[in-house]
C-alpha cells in the first residue's frame, strides 16, 4: 500500500514538472534563474494552453481576466451588493421583489399624476416589460453549464484517471465542507469573487506560482518518504492472498 502510495504521489509531482531525459533537471532552490525555472517547468496541472483560453475565450474570459476593468469591477460591485444586501442586511428574494414592486408603482403613479399638474397633459409613462427571449436564454444558459457539469463528472469518473478523480472527489469534498460553514449564496458568492481575483492572479504570476506547488509537493513526496521510512515500513503486513486461497 506504502508503495502505491507513494507512485501516486509521484506521477502527481511528474504533472507538475516536466520530466524529459534529454534536458538538464531543474534546481528549484536558487540554483537556476527564473528564465530556465518558466523554460523547463510545466505550467500547473498540466496546463499547456493560455489562461484566457482554458477560461473559454471570449467576453466571459475578458471579464474574469480584467481586459476591461470597468466591466469587471462593475460586475464584482454589483455581486457584492447582491450579497450584502441579503446577508447584512438580512432580507430576502421575496422582500427585495415587494420593495421593487412599491417603489415601481409609486414611482409610475406621481409620473402619470404631477405630468398631468405641471404640463397640463398627462404625458405618456414608460412600461417595463421583459422580453420572452430573456428567460428563455437564462433558462438555456443554466442548463447548458448543468449539462456541461454533469458530461465533465461522468467523463472523470468513466475516464479511468484515478489522479483526475482523486482531484474532483477532494474539491466537492472541499465545497461540502465549505457549505457546512456557511449558506448556499455566501458560497456562490465567494466562488464568484475567486473566479474574478484568481485566474487574474494566476496570469501575472504564473512562474512564481507553478513554481511554489512544485516546491509544495517535493516536499511532500520527501516528507512521505522519511514516513514511510521511519514507520510506515515497519507495520507488519499480513498475508490476505494466503488467507483468500484458503
Amino acid at each position: 500500500m506504502s508503495e502505491k502510495a507513494e507512485n501516486l504521489l509521484n506521477n502527481l509531482v511528474e504533472t507538475l514538472a516536466e520530466s524529459g531525459s534529454k534536458q538538464k533537471a531543474v534546481s528549484f532552490f536558487g540554483e537556476e534563474t527564473s528564465e530556465k525555472v518558466s523554460s523547463q517547468f510545466n505550467r500547473l496541472f498540466g496546463r499547456q494552453k493560455p489562461v484566457h483560453h482554458i477560461l473559454g475565450g471570449g467576453k466571459s474570459a475578458d471579464v474574469l481576466l480584467w481586459r476591461n476593468k470597468k466591466i469587471s469591477a462593475s460586475v464584482l460591485t454589483g455581486a457584492t451588493t447582491i450579497w450584502v444586501v441579503f446577508e447584512w442586511l438580512n432580507y430576502n428574494f421575496l422582500t427585495i421583489v415587494c420593495f421593487g414592486l412599491v417603489l415601481g408603482m409609486l414611482a409610475q403613479f406621481v409620473w402619470s399624476n404631477a405630468s398631468g399638474v405641471l404640463n397640463r397633459s398627462p404625458s405618456k409613462v414608460p412600461r417595463l416589460v421583459l422580453p420572452k427571449e430573456f428567460f428563455v436564454n437564462i433558462a438555456v444558459s443554466v442548463g447548458t453549464e448543468v449539462n456541461r457539469a454533469l458530461v465533465f463528472l461522468q467523463d472523470v469518473a468513466c475516464g479511468g484517471n484515478l489522479k483526475q478523480l482523486l482531484g474532483v472527489i477532494a474539491g466537492l469534498w472541499a465545497a461540502a465542507v465549505l457549505g457546512s460553514w456557511c449558506n448556499f449564496l455566501t458560497v456562490l458568492y465567494l466562488g464568484f469573487v475567486a473566479l474574478h481575483t484568481l485566474p487574474v492572479l494566476y496570469e501575472k504570476y504564473e512562474d512564481q506560482v507553478d513554481n511554489f506547488v512544485y516546491q509544495v509537493f517535493e516536499q511532500l513526496r520527501n516528507h512521505y518518504r522519511k514516513l514511510d521510512a521511519g514507520i510506515l515500513s515497519k507495520i507488519p503486513k499480513g498475508k490476505l492472498k494466503g488467507k483468500k486461497h484458503e
